[in-house]
C-alpha cells in the first residue's frame, strides 16, 4: 500500500509540474491531458509494484522482465514521447529501384517537442528534488542521446531548448517558447537551430572564461 500511495503522489506531482509549465507557455490542453494514461491499470499497477522513488518504475520492470509492458502501453498513447514518432523511413528511388529505409524518427510537431522538453525538465525536478539545477535535464539527455531515434530537426530543437535552459534559465526559455517558437518565428530546421545553439554555447563559454 505504501508504494501505491508514494507512486500516486509522484505521478501527481509530476503532472502538476508539467501542467504549470505548459500553462506558462500557452499549451493549456496539453497541460491538462499530459500523461493521463499513467492512471490506467496497465500502467498504474506496474508503477505501484516497481516504485523506487529515485527512478522510473518502468526501468525496474525492464530490468526484471527484459521489457516494460507499462512503457510499451504509455509510449503509444502520448505524443510528447519521441518513441511515439518512430516509424519506417519512406522508400527512396536509387538507380531506378526503390530502397526501403529502416526505422527512423519522424519530425515531431513543435508543440509536442515543447511538451517533451517540459516533461524532461519536470522529471528531473521530480527525481532530483533539492539537487535539481537548470543544467540537470541537459546532462541527463547527453548521457543517452546516442541511443535516441530522433528526426534531425526535432533533435536540434530539443537540444536548443535544453541548452537554453541550462544557460539562461527557465524564465528566459519559457519566454522564448511562448513569444517566438510557438508563434512560428523560429525556423524548424536543423542547421539554423544548431547555429542558434552554438551561439548560446559560445556566449556561455565567454561568460565563464
Amino acid at each position: 500500500m505504501f508504494k501505491c500511495i508514494e507512486h500516486f503522489k509522484t505521478i501527481n506531482h509530476h503532472k502538476k509540474l508539467v501542467m504549470e509549465s505548459c500553462f506558462q507557455v500557452g499549451l493549456y490542453r496539453q497541460g491538462l491531458l499530459h500523461d493521463l494514461s499513467k492512471y490506467m491499470p496497465s500502467e498504474f499497477l506496474v508503477g505501484c509494484k516497481y516504485y523506487q522513488g529515485t527512478m522510473s518504475p518502468n526501468n525496474v520492470e525492464r530490468k526484471e522482465k527484459g521489457y516494460s509492458a507499462a512503457w510499451l502501453h504509455h509510449k503509444g498513447r502520448n505524443k510528447h514521447h519521441l518513441e511515439y514518432w518512430i516509424d519506417y523511413a519512406i522508400p527512396t528511388e536509387v538507380n531506378g529501384k526503390l530502397e526501403h529505409g529502416g526505422i527512423c524518427g519522424m519530425k515531431m510537431p513543435v508543440c509536442y517537442v515543447v511538451e517533451m522538453f517540459i516533461d524532461r525538465m519536470s522529471a528531473s525536478k521530480n527525481y532530483q528534488k533539492d539537487n535539481y539545477t537548470d543544467d540537470g535535464p541537459l546532462l541527463y539527455y547527453n548521457k543517452g542521446k546516442g541511443h535516441y531515434i530522433l528526426h534531425e530537426d526535432t533533435r536540434a530543437l530539443l537540444e536548443l531548448l535544453l541548452v537554453m535552459l541550462s544557460l539562461r534559465g527557465e524564465e528566459a526559455t519559457f519566454r522564448f517558447i511562448r513569444q517566438r517558437l510557438l508563434k512560428r518565428k523560429v525556423p524548424y530546421e536543423q542547421q539554423k537551430l544548431d547555429r542558434a545553439k552554438n551561439r548560446l554555447l559560445a556566449k556561455g563559454r565567454r561568460r565563464t572564461s
